[in-house]
């Protein structure tokens, strides 16, 4: 027992902290167990169970029928009928930002479908005259609302009912009402926590969220870029003429970096390294102000100017003009952990990063040697066809629309069909939600819907492993006994509470946990403690699932509890505090809701 408590702690740790990806650490935990299984209990078999396990298959399932949503651009479509809808008008964008991203969390995953709508929100919010910082954080709060409005909304709902299932089939939890979950199983609790959720964010959550980009504002005036951008000319006697580009800075003296070469009109960007510079070339430089002086008096260049606008970076006098985006890095990516220097990044896409935002901080020197962190949001400049490549590359989110998106419009009612099905089917219990989900995947290849070569594409490999990873943890806890004790010291709460309080306790310590650790993990760790607890305190221990399976996707206080916070956290321009100033109230409010309605709606006598 203690050594799993030991490997409890570590994997605690490790999350918290993404010294490891989360799915690596998943799996360092399932790996440690087996290996030391005389002391755990955990056998090979068990310690692999999770890559068998219905809930690691319908999740693999679901993300791809959520793809196929995706290819179609019917979550896209209905943003723009969105915005053609809302204007310029804050309380119906925020109104519409709410109901579309919660209603469609509810039927597909909501992470896919926050990314989906990421660039159709910052585009809402430009166009319409809005911060961005209004409407995206609520397009995340909103999407965790929305995904407990059934079991497919979220991974996390998936994984609590196939545990929730196998603690019913022990000997020890039989009779007492533990299973798996039907599709629509909490849908009436999760629609009361949604219609108050969203009257939180449409008014005392609208107020809280402060205003970090100004509505007009460009990206060189959020990026402060402007003294760090600057245009300078080659003289005649410059000791730069003849020499390549990629040795005119000497990176021992100067944090520099040329970006772009002009000469006779013409312009080159990437790659530049090879080029030889000319008395009278144009180089664009990236430097402060100081490093710049020092840069053109030992080097021999005049000071011609720096961008002012977006217009001095994305209108020129070629035939195609660059575009500028921010460019946001979600868990996953070949990006993470990386430098722009190791990943050969604007080689690869022909882009230049003018600056990012990393945790809140602006950064902009030394830009090729910062390691690049989950949910960094990086300001691009590059070619429209490059923009194109960057945005059907899961690696990236773009935080704005492509012009001219190839959707397989005509697939949608194909798509929206088998949505339904899949979900009808696993509804009405003609077949395991695991088989629907499976039949669905199917039904999408062969219609065309999308293609065998997208569908591992679309898999988010690293989600799927860190349920592998985490479910045989649940085992352990179990074969240890370590879940009996921890519920039996939590239970002795019950003296000086009454079950309901020992409910609530058990939602606020959930909601705690799933802020700073992954909610799958935290599901696996606390539901089999919480189903101990209600049997030792006579209360029903399928409330207790459910209190625990909802305080796991309302992760409101951190930018690193939830995915979905990540991938808001850089257009939004958001600072780390910001997420515990809107959520903290609405996670307090929510733990006495949603405790209440399960109590009203579900009984907790046992």
């Amino acid at each position: 027992m203690l050594v799993v408590f030991g490997v409890v702690l570590l994997a605690l740790v490790l999350f918290a902290t993404e010294a490891l990806p989360i799915d690596v650490t998943a799996l360092l935990v399932a790996v440690t167990l087996m290996v030391l299984e005389p002391l755990t209990g955990v056998t090979v078999t068990q310690g692999l169970s999770g890559f068998s396990n219905p809930a690691t298959i319908t999740v693999l399932a679901m993300l791809i029928l959520s793809a196929g949503i995706s290819k179609t651009g019917a979550v896209q479509i209905l943003g723009r009928k969105m915005a053609q809808f809302a204007g310029t008008d804050r309380r119906k964008q925020l109104a519409a930002t709410i109901g579309v991203t919660s209603v469609s969390s509810g039927f597909i995953n909501n992470t896919p479908v926050v990314a989906i709508l990421v660039p159709v929100i910052s585009d809402l919010a430009h166009k319409g005259r809005t911060s961005p910082s209004k409407l995206l954080l609520p397009l995340s709060f909103a999407s965790m609302l929305g995904g407990m409005l059934t079991i497919i909304g979220t991974s996390t709902n998936i994984l609590a009912s196939s545990t929730a299932a196998s603690l019913g089939e022990q000997e020890r939890y039989a009779g007492l009402g533990l299973r798996a979950f039907s599709v629509f199983e909490f849908t009436d609790i999760g629609v009361v926590v949604l219609l108050v959720g969203s009257v939180y964010l449409m008014t005392v959550g609208y107020r809280l969220t402060p205003e970090r980009i100004p509505p007009e504002e460009g990206y060189v005036e959020e990026y402060e870029i402007e003294g760090f951008l600057t245009d300078v000319v080659v003289d005649e006697d410059s000791i730069l003429v003849g020499m390549p580009v990629s040795r005119a800075v000497d990176e021992t003296l100067f944090d520099a970096d040329i970006l772009q070469l002009e000469r006779a009109g013409e312009t080159f960007a990437e790659p530049l390294g090879k080029k030889e510079i000319e008395a009278g070339d144009t180089l664009r430089v990236r430097a402060d102000r100081n490093t710049l002086r020092r840069f053109m008096l030992a080097d021999g260049l005049s000071l011609l100017g720096g961008p002012r606008s977006d217009a001095d970076l994305t209108e020129t006098d070629e035939d195609i003009d660059p575009e500028l985006v921010e460019v946001v890095v979600p868990r996953g990516s070949f990006l993470v952990g990386e430098t722009l220097e190791s990943s050969t990044f604007r080689q690869r896409y022909d882009a230049n990063v003018l600056a990012f935002r990393s945790r809140g901080e602006l950064i902009r020197n030394r830009l090729e040697d910062i390691t690049i962190q989950v949910g960094d949001t990086l300001l691009v400049q590059t070619t429209p066809d490059s923009l194109d490549r960057l945005a059907e590359n899961r690696d990236f989110i773009v935080a704005r629309e492509p012009e001219t998106p190839a959707y397989r419009t005509d697939k949608i009612p194909l798509a929206v069909g088998i949505i339904v099905a899949v979900v009808g089917v696993a509804a009405v219990g003609l077949l395991d939600i695991v088989v629907s989900a499976l039949a669905g995947v199917v039904a999408m290849l062969v219609t065309g819907v999308i293609r065998p070569n997208e569908v591992y594409e679309s898999v988010e490999w690293n989600v799927v492993f860190l349920l592998a990873g985490v479910i045989p943890l649940g085992i352990a806890l179990q074969n240890t006994g370590g879940a009996q004790l921890l519920g039996a010291l939590v239970a002795m709460t019950g003296e000086y509470l009454p079950a309901i309080g020992v409910l609530w306790v058990f939602y606020v310590a959930t909601s705690l946990i799933t802020n700073v650790i992954s909610n799958n993990a935290s599901v696996v760790l606390m539901l089999p403690v919480a189903v101990d607890t209600a049997v030792r305190v006579g209360a029903n221990p399928f409330a207790f699932v459910l209190a625990v399976t909802f305080a796991a996707s309302t992760a409101f206080l951190t930018p690193v509890g939830y995915q979905t916070n990540l991938f808001v956290y850089g257009p939004g321009g958001y600072k780390f505090s910001d997420y515990a100033r809107v959520g903290g109230l609405l996670q307090l409010l929510l733990s006495v809701l949603t405790v209440g309605a399960i109590v009203a709606l579900r009984g907790l006598g046992a």
